[in-house]
């Protein structure tokens, strides 16, 4: 059974840094890619930033670029999300997922993804 599980969501003061973690379990291959995406309430899931499984590109939104950096430990079979510079507007319920099969068309796709964890909350106060 294919598991993906987050961790390292918190509280944290505008300006403070958290580093999200998602391990996952369960595939045959590390041939999938991982997407982290969040939902503030009231708005829809956006996508944040996604790895490649087979050469490592990363991929970030706008709205993240230069303050989020995505990385994998494939031994462990774990992304992290490394956030800085953190801003109220991070504030969300951040998701990891994988896709068996994406395109760079459908990186921000959600539905494009076959698997999810259950979310960590990041709190950013001002």
């Amino acid at each position: 059974e294919v598991q993906l599980v987050e961790s390292g969501g918190g509280l944290v003061q505008a300006g403070g840094s958290l580093r999200l973690s998602c391990a996952a379990s369960g595939f045959t291959s590390d041939d999938y890619a991982i997407g982290w995406f969040r939902q503030a309430p009231g708005k829809e899931r956006e996508g944040v930033s996604v790895i490649g499984s087979s050469d490592g590109s990363t991929f970030y939104a706008n709205s993240v670029k230069g303050r989020f950096t995505i990385s994998s430990n494939n031994a462990i079979h774990t992304v992290y999300l490394q956030m800085n510079s953190l801003a109220p507007e991070d504030t969300a319920v951040y998701y990891c997922a994988a896709a068996l099969e994406l395109s760079l068309f459908d990186l921000w796709d959600r539905y494009e993804y076959d698997y999810w964890g259950q979310g960590t909350q990041v709190t950013v106060s001002s």
